[in-house]
């Protein structure tokens, strides 16, 4: 083939794939212009928020407790950080509803351990962490259970949060984002009025603010039924256990108690919980027990620290049991781990 002809192929070639280029763009332009590609956006992520809903609600909890001490056993505030990230993924991808930090170092120091507390005392200060284990255990659990857009306005620059923005997101359904359509959403009461109106302003995460008919206090978090999403202007605040009950998982609540003891006294359901677990290498292995778990409204399991639940009971001077009948104390004394490869479990594996 000459030259020439070449050439003249070449340029013919050249004219269709513009003129192809061409029409998609004015296919682009057209959509863009008739709406066709954010309605299927829209639909594609209203899919998604439907995966994520349980086919029926549940009105029963499942509540997990722990000492706030096993983050001590980190070598640095990046390593503390990560292993809080690795317990709240786990806690939200297990529909986990509370999660209880008990202060197992109190214990121990009113037992007259003072070298452990003192320890801790002083590598908490040659790190730069200014709260204790279990309120930086605590504080890690709830940023990461907060939705991103409110995380601003709840949470103050705070040196125990140095870290928290590399940790891997949990996603959870009420994490929604702002051009998702989800029947609810997390907000915050903002500090500002409404004109001719009464009521609140929220921010719900979404281009403008929403308003509710209640006056609450500003910085206030609350819980949004968005209704059909016609009128997003307004919304209606509703009980946090509402999504829950409909088909959502909603996150988890953080309550720190002084010691095991007040882990029981100062459960917030009226009727405690109905059903406990304790964990234990010396309890009884979890697959001969799971057909004798009775059915519950609110569960609780307990994990110990380094010494075991026994270390932390034996030390509670308000329990009337001592470590070695700590399976008195519970419904079920399990062992999550049979036939353990190493001498301890960390908490984080269980």
């Amino acid at each position: 083939m000459s030259k020439r002809i070449r050439k003249k192929v070449l340029n013919y070639k050249h004219f269709f794939f513009l003129r192809l280029l061409y029409r998609q763009r004015l296919i682009i332009s057209y959509r863009k212009k008739q709406g066709l590609d954010s309605d299927l956006g829209s639909i594609k992520k209203q899919k998604i928020c439907n995966a994520l809903r349980a086919s029926t609600g549940r009105q029963y909890t499942v509540s997990v407790a722990l000492p706030g001490s096993i983050v001590e056993n980190a070598q640095s505030i990046e390593l503390k950080t990560y292993l809080a990230g690795q317990l709240a993924r786990a806690f939200a991808i297990f529909n986990v509803d509370e999660i209880v930090v008990f202060n197992e170092s109190e214990t121990l120091r009113n037992s007259g351990n003072n070298e452990r507390e003192e320890s801790s005392r002083k590598k908490r200060q040659s790190e730069n962490i200014s709260s204790d284990p279990n309120i930086f255990l605590a504080r890690i659990l709830q940023y990461l259970e907060t939705p991103q857009y409110l995380r601003k306005d709840l949470f103050p620059v705070h040196q125990d949060l140095r870290y928290a923005g590399l940790l891997n997101p949990l996603d959870c359904p009420h994490h929604v984002r702002q051009d998702e359509k989800c029947p609810y959403r997390e907000g915050v009461v903002i500090d500002r009025k409404i004109k001719y109106e009464k009521g609140s302003l929220v921010n719900a995460g979404l281009t403008k603010h929403v308003i509710i008919d209640r006056s609450i206090k500003p910085g206030i978090r609350v819980t949004l039924d968005m209704g059909n999403y016609e009128t997003v202007k307004t919304a209606k605040v509703v009980s946090p256990k509402t999504p829950r009950q409909n088909g959502f998982y909603w996150g988890y609540q953080v309550r720190i108690a002084d010691s095991i003891s007040k882990v029981f006294t100062e459960c917030p359901f009226s009727d405690g919980y109905d059903v406990t677990i304790g964990t234990s290498e010396r309890g009884k292995i979890i697959h001969n027990l799971v057909d004798e778990l009775p059915e519950f409204s609110h569960l609780l399991i307990m994990f110990g620290g380094l010494g075991g639940l026994e270390t932390s009971i034996d030390s509670d001077q308000d329990l009337k049991c001592t470590g070695e009948e700590a399976d008195s104390l519970f419904d079920l004394w399990i062992n999550t781990c049979p036939g353990q490869g190493s001498r301890t479990i960390r908490t984080e594996v269980c």
